[in-house]
Order: C-alpha cells, then sequence, then structure tokens
C-alpha cells in the first residue's frame, strides 16, 4: 500500500487554516497515487486544546470540518487525529479519537486507550479511555490504528520510585488479537532533549516485537511552551527504520509499505542543534501564531541576553527585533561595548537608554520611608523594575512583545526580579541551566563568531552593585546545574544527592532555595520546554509548603 506521511504545523482552534492544510496534502496525495495519506492526533484542531474541549460549539466545529474534509477523500483514504463525543452513559463526556474516511465518507472511529496524565499531559482531565478494539480493512491490508501513548505500554514509569508500569492494558497487544499486517500511530509528542532517541525505540521494539512495519506521524511545530519536533517515520517489521521525515519542520512523503528499499533517514541532530532547531521554532511559532511580528529586549552584554537575541533575530529576522540597552552605574564600559558589537553583528536596531535618572529618583523618593537603612538587595531590584519598566513602555509604545533572557539555573534558585528581569511575553531559554546556555552559545559560535568571544568568557554578574559575581551568591554553575538537574529532573533525594559526592550545605541551600522560589515561577511567562522537566504546567508545586 502506498501511505502518504503528512507531517504539517497546525494551529489550535483555526478550523479553517488546518482542514485546509490537511485538503492540500490529501490533494497531494492523491496526485502520488497514494491509497492513504495519515494525519497526526487531534490533526483537526490542534494539539493540546486544554479547557477549549469543555465548549460543545468547539467539538460542533471539529465535527463540521470533518465532513467537509471527507468529502475530498474519493479515490483516496484518510486518517486523521480528531476528538469526539462519547455517547455512552457513563464516562467523560469526550474521547481522544482517529476517524477512518473512504469514498466521502466516515467509516470508522479509533480511540485512544492510554491517556497520559504526567508531565506537561493532562488527557484523562477531558478524554474517556477506550475499551473496544478494531481493525481497519482496506485495500488488502489489516491495519491495528493506534494513537501516540498507545505504544508505550511496555514503558515503566520514568524517574519513579516504585517502578511500575503505567498502564494496566495494552492496546497494541489486543488489536494483535485480530492478526493485523500493518501497525499506524498517530502522535503529537512533544519535543525534549531526552525523549526523541526514547521514543523512536519504542516504536522499533513494537514493530519488532509484533513482526508488523509500523507507519508513524507526528505533529510538528510549537503551541506555547510546547514544540512539536515532527520526525515522523515508517519502520519495517524488523524494528528497523526505513524512512524518515525531517525533524522540526513541515514534510510530506509518500511510502510503499512493500517497499525493499535502502534506509533513508534523517541525519542524526546533535543535542544541540536540537535544542537550537526547538527554540528557533518554539519563538516562531509563538509569534505567528498569535499574530505578533515584532520582539523587544533587554541587552546587558551579559551571555543569556546575547543568545536570546540571536535566537530571536533566526526566528523573526532582525528587522523585526529591537534591543534596549540600558547601563547603570555599577555597568562595566566592556558590557556596552560587547553589547553594541553583537548588535552590529546581528544588523539589530537597538537604543542606549540610562537607568541612572530613574534609579536615582527612585532612592531620593525613598530616602524618608528607607532613613537608616543601609542599601541592599531591595536596591538592586529597583534598578531591575526601572529596567523592566522601560522594556514594558517600549512594548506598549510599538507592540514590540518583550522576550524574557532568564535561564533555568536562575528561575530555580530565585536569581531574577520579579516585574523585572522575570518580566515577558516569552521565556527563551527559560528551561536551559546556565551551562547549557554556554554551550548552545559555543555551538552557535562554532559555525563563524556571532556572540563575541568575551561575553562567552567573562565571569557572569548581573552588575547591581560594585564588582558583583554570581559566584557571590550562588555555588559554581558546574556544581549549581548538575545538583538541580538531579533534584527537578531526576527527583532525586537530598541524601542521594550528597551521596553522589556533593556537599551537603550546598545541596541543602540550593534545594531550598528552589523550594522557597516557587511562588516566583508561578508568575513568570510561559517558558519554551526543551528538557523532561520544564518549569510551567509541567510542573505543578504547591506555593505553600512545608517539605
Amino acid at each position: 500500500m502506498k501511505i502518504a506521511l503528512c507531517q504539517l504545523n497546525f494551529k489550535i482552534a483555526d478550523f479553517e487554516g488546518n482542514s485546509s492544510k490537511i485538503i492540500s496534502a490529501i490533494n497531494e496525495a492523491k496526485l502520488k497515487d497514494a491509497d492513504l495519506a495519515v494525519f497526526s492526533e487531534l490533526a483537526i484542531c490542534g494539539y493540546p486544546p486544554l479547557d477549549m474541549l469543555e465548549n460543545k460549539d468547539f467539538i460542533d466545529r471539529c465535527i463540521e470540518s470533518i465532513k467537509k474534509i471527507a468529502e475530498h477523500c474519493v479515490d483516496i483514504a484518510a486518517i486523521i487525529g480528531i476528538p469526539i463525543i462519547n455517547e455512552n452513559e457513563f464516562g467523560k463526556k469526550l474521547y481522544n479519537s482517529a476517524v477512518f474516511i473512504e469514498k466521502g465518507k466516515i467509516k470508522s472511529f479509533h480511540n485512544k486507550t492510554l491517556l497520559p496524565s504526567y508531565d506537561v499531559f493532562d488527557e484523562y482531565r477531558y478524554f474517556e479511555p477506550n475499551n473496544k478494539w478494531q481493525i481497519i480493512d482496506y485495500k488488502n491490508e489489516k491495519i491495528a490504528l493506534t494513537i501516540c501513548e498507545d505504544l508505550w505500554f511496555e514503558q515503566p514509569v520514568e524517574n519513579s520510585y516504585t517502578k511500575q508500569k503505567l498502564y494496566t492494558v495494552s492496546p497494541i497487544y489486543e488489536l494483535s488479537k485480530f492478526s493485523p499486517s500493518l501497525i499506524i500511530n498517530i502522535a503529537s509528542s512533544p519535543f525534549s532533549i531526552t525523549h526523541s532517541e526514547s521514543r523512536k525505540n519504542v516504536l522499533c521494539q513494537n514493530a519488532k516485537q509484533y513482526n508488523l512495519p509500523l507507519v508513524y506521524v507526528n505533529q510538528v511545530g510549537a503551541n506555547t511552551e510546547l514544540v512539536f519536533d515532527g520526525g515522523s517515520m515508517f519502520i519495517n517489521s524488523t524494528g528497523n527504520v526505513f524512512n524518515e521525515l525531517k525533524y522540526f519542520e513541515e514534510d510530506f512523503k509518500v511510502i510503499e509499505t512493500s517497499s525493499s528499499e535502502k534506509n533513508i533517514s534523517e541525519k542524526e541532530l546533535s543535542n544541540n542543534e536540537k535544542i537550537y532547531k526547538a527554540l528557533i521554532l518554539g519563538t516562531s511559532d509563538y509569534f505567528k501564531k498569535t499574530g505578533f511580528k515584532k520582539a523587544v529586549l533587554g541587552l546587558s552584554g551579559g551571555i543569556d541576553s546575547a543568545l536570546v537575541l540571536v535566537l530571536a533575530a533566526k526566528a523573526l529576522g532582525y528587522q523585526n527585533v529591537h534591543a534596549l540597552l540600558m547601563p547603570s552605574r555599577y555597568s562595566s564600559q566592556h558590557s556596552v561595548t560587547d553589547a553594541l558589537m553583537l548588535v552590529s553583528k546581528l544588523n539589530v536596531s537597538y537604543d542606549l537608554v540610562s537607568i541612572e535618572p530613574a534609579f536615582s529618583s527612585f532612592e531620593s523618593s525613598l530616602i524618608p520611608v528607607f532613613n537608616g537603612k543601609q542599601p541592599d538587595i531591595t536596591e538592586e531590584n529597583i534598578q531591575a523594575r526601572v529596567r523592566g519598566t522601560l522594556l514594558m513602555a517600549y512594548s506598549n509604545k510599538f507592540g514590540n512583545i518583550l522576550l524574557n533572557t532568564s535561564n533555568k539555573s536562575e528561575a530555580a534558585v530565585g536569581y531574577g526580579t520579579l516585574y523585572g528581569d522575570m518580566a515577558g511575553g516569552l521565556s527563551v531559554i527559560g528551561d536551559l541551566y546556565k551551562t547549557q546556555v554556554y554551550e548552545l552559545s559555543n555551538y552557535i559560535n562554532s559555525h563563524g563568531e556571532i556572540i563575541p568571544r568575551n561575553i562567552i568568557i567573562k565571569e557572569p554578574s548581573a552588575e547591581l552593585r560594585p564588582n558583583q559575581k554570581d559566584s557571590d551568591s550562588l555555588p559554581d554553575y558546574n556544581i549549581l546545574d548538575k545538583i538541580l538537574y538531579y533534584y527537578i529532573e531526576q527527583k532525586t533525594p537530598l541524601n542521594e544527592i550528597v551521596e553522589m559526592g556533593f556537599e551537603k550545605q550546598i545541596v541543602e541551600k540550593v534545594i531550598k532555595l528552589v523550594n522557597s522560589n516557587e511562588y516566583k515561577r508561578f508568575q513568570t511567562p510561559p517558558v519554551l520546554r526543551v528538557s523532561s522537566k520544564s518549569f510551567g504546567f509541567g510542573r505543578r508545586m504547591p506555593l505553600v509548603a512545608k517539605y
């Protein structure tokens, strides 16, 4: 059978736009004599639609759209992800489903069984799990249709202290009782640096275990925090990838399930390449899908804002990015010089606005209130908030969305100022630890120096007091980031982290900082997710707790 793998970038609730993309792909598949066109999970409405699913009008528009699309499925069949109403007396209102269309009509619905409710997923909030299985008979093939998580039954719970499997039923095992000849899996599987390899292993393992070829179609594109990397593929019955679509961009390919062609796979990307492409796609789609075109950010001469400026210029075009340089009495001359060198290299527009007049005015106004008090972190925060105010003023006046430049290390330990340097509409590098910021910056410069070398090699500093260094308040980032990784991503207990060789006092301090700054992270902008555990709705912690 000739199957078209349609890897597309959908916008949530854009029924006209999504339908148009699907119909165009179906027509292209017809021209290439495909028998079947396959689209991703919840393609009709985009993933994840979240609480939009609770509106009946939203579901009605999904059904209306699929009926119009069905009219184009003449001389070709299609499989498309869609939410449908649960007509049973009991259970949740909806199913996460896939529709099979043939001869211009909807022939059957195939509902998702395994509903992930961990990390960024909360599908059981909306959907009823499937408990009935059926095969698609089409063109001498018996197709076992599964949806994303349905193939993940064999995987243990990640980082679980119980080490037990998450689910009690295996959909593909149940479907195997019907003697299928082909597995199709449609997915909206988001990118993380640890997930792409394990995902491919799961798919290959299923194909090999059931001795069946497997077609996998994933969504691509970004919806707010989540970046979907695509990487759709065809795997033969021995578990080898025979054909692989592009990563981080739309793609379309027709494969022949009985083909004996040589392996055609995409070049394996390095971790830094994956993160770079994910952040570019995430930033670009955030602006495209919200309707905004231009960005502004505060450029300090430090490595974090430098990296964000490079990513923004690549994602949006240099002409759509503006930088504000906002030196104070504590800013070193080389910080201004380095920042000016970077904007010159990128051809990005900028303004230089000193915060000294505003900061001095605040100090004068507060003399009666702060009488007798020595300067401390209060004055540092005032500087950060002055800068935040200037940036938001520029955003309001010119319509540029403010990009946040904080990294994950800072966010984790509260090394940032609410309504100051933590302000913004999107956090571009908020899921990168400081050490990863350096790695990604060096990767970018490996193709020719873009970020001035002095920005990368100088000791990091917020420059909010004389001779300030990050190391005055925090452990060395090589140590801090490892502790944070074990505690946040791996959920490793304090005593076990200490047993790895870290100083107990430092570990206790870091963990206390992480736990006590949850209230700050709760008020920050959405963070582009590239790790297995980013700050945001994938990590839900109480703001007030004793633990």
